[in-house]
């Protein structure tokens, strides 16, 4: 490069560099107050489960033994009434939830089926913050929204390290703590507390823009490393009538060895194929991405899809919800991402104390 140029470069560098410090200022300011509110309500619904059953204790007072029959009478009863899917009872939620069309989420005992607990966003604080969470109250609209959010929030990650980033053999002196003087303090706190939290804060930011845009994320991942082609079950002979619902459930246990079934799709009335989510063994998911299909009648196993058998693409596009809501890594990642979550309050409060600090002694 000619002299010249290389000077120019370097004069253009402060320039750029001041312009993007207040970039990242007033969009922080602005943005920065949603992405808190949002993250404080990610942690917290961390322990969702944890949670609804610490206070709703009825939920606890039961074993997670999934019948057949109750399961049918449920799938009959409710469906009607909007019922699109059943999580059988497990560790941790030893009940049945059922998920409504309209976002409610109903919960029944598994001996008998009756019905426990009955919720939505506008009586329970949980499904509240969860509403808030992924839509901001506000529908697909809020979602639209919050997606802006979250880019905006990941472009603030990115510039914030940039505008961290040291000279040579100075990266431990600029990861210190202050105590003072009050300008020096907020920005060193600001800066290194972002800089040490940065690749769990990006993983949880990238994760929930990712749920955001699952379609388009999984696009991308697929292309880039592949999947196999989407499962399809066999035909199924007709058999009019209630299907055997023992019998179902009986077949679609042993259809997987080792997985666990997870959920069954509320099914047509007209329906050859009974579709369960299975977790398989390795899996990462809650709920699986493995699939089971049963015919009516209980006698035949229709489709076996081993989702940790399928190709690197479609595994991560599996992979960003069970990261983002900490269902991988035990105890250990729900308190990493409980803490991840509180630190863009601290970044703001931080950053703001900066702004009116050093605006002060101008």
């Amino acid at each position: 490069m000619p002299d010249g140029a290389r000077v120019s470069a370097r004069g253009n560098r402060p320039r750029l560099r001041s312009a993007l410090a207040w970039l990242h200022l007033w969009v922080g300011l602005a943005v920065g107050t949603v992405f808190a509110l949002v993250s404080l309500a990610g942690s917290v619904l961390v322990f969702h489960t944890e949670l609804l059953v610490a206070t709703r204790p009825v939920l606890a007072e039961h074993s997670p033994v999934a019948d057949g029959a109750v399961m049918g009478r449920l799938l009959t009863e409710w469906q009607p009434r909007g019922l699109t899917a059943l999580d059988l009872p497990r560790e941790g939620l030893p009940v049945w939830q059922g998920y409504l069309a309209d976002g409610r989420r109903a919960y029944f005992a598994p001996e008998d089926g009756r019905l426990l607990l009955l919720r939505s966003h506008q009586d329970d604080w949980l499904m509240w913050l969860h509403h808030w969470h992924v839509e901001l109250l506000g529908g697909p609209t809020g979602k639209a929204v919050l997606g802006i959010v979250g880019w905006m929030s990941l472009g603030l990650l990115a510039s914030g390290l940039y505008l961290w980033w040291p000279k040579r053999g100075r990266m431990l002196a600029q990861l210190r703590w202050h105590a003072g003087p009050p300008v020096r303090r907020w920005l060193s706190w600001h800066r290194s507390s972002g800089v040490l939290a940065l690749p769990l804060l990006g993983l949880a930011t990238l994760t929930g823009v990712g749920m955001v845009y699952p379609n388009a994320f999984r696009t991308v991942l697929v292309a880039a490393l592949g999947e196999h082609p989407a499962p399809v079950a066999a035909a199924g002979a007709a058999a009019p009538g209630e299907p055997d619902w023992r019998a179902v459930l009986a077949t679609a246990d042993t259809a997987l060895p080792g997985a666990r079934l997870a959920r069954i799709s509320a099914p047509a009335p007209d329906a050859t194929s009974l579709t369960f989510r299975a977790q398989a063994e390795g899996e990462w998911h809650p709920v699986g991405r493995s699939v089971v299909g049963v015919s009516r009648d209980g006698r035949e196993v229709l489709l076996r899809h081993d989702a940790t058998a399928d190709r690197p693409g479609a595994r991560l596009s599996h992979a960003i919800y069970p990261l983002h809501v900490a269902a991988v890594g035990g105890p250990g990642m729900k308190i990493a991402l409980l803490i991840a979550g509180c630190l863009p309050l601290f970044l703001l409060i931080t950053g703001f104390l900066f702004w009116r600090r050093r605006r002060a002694g101008r």
